[in-house]
């Protein structure tokens, strides 16, 4: 059973710093791209960061030099380190692990991030 599990949001005032965990299990890990999305209200959800198999990352420019992306392949673990929040980045985080050759993808539940002004 495939489960993916996010945890680490909450409220943060503007200028603090929260650091977000996606656990996998039931998945070869090592096999999978995994990524962090949000959707805030009213908005499509988009891609923030992405760590590739390969131990490649990228973040979106909209959140580059404040949030950065790593993981830790013994743990399938992924983590979100988000510096210098600010309002707008408030949405619900999920994280996505996707297998690229089939593109069979998974989904986490998401968890809140509040940045209070």
């Amino acid at each position: 059973q495939v489960q993916i599990v996010e945890s680490g949001g909450g409220l943060v005032q503007a200028g603090g710093s929260l650091r977000l965990s996606c656990v996998a299990s039931g998945i070869t890990f090592r096999l999978f791209d995994i990524g962090w999305y949000r959707q805030a209200p009213g908005k499509q959800r988009e891609l923030v960061a992405q760590s590739s198999r390969r131990g490649t990352t990228a973040v979106a420019d909209s959140v580059k030099g404040r949030f950065s992306i790593s993981r830790d392949f013994a743990k399938n673990t992924v983590y979100l380190q988000m510096n210098s929040l600010k309002p707008e980045d408030t949405a619900v985080y999920y994280c996505n692990a996707l297998l690229r050759d089939t593109l069979h993808d998974y989904w986490g539940q998401g968890t809140q991030v509040t940045v209070s002004s």
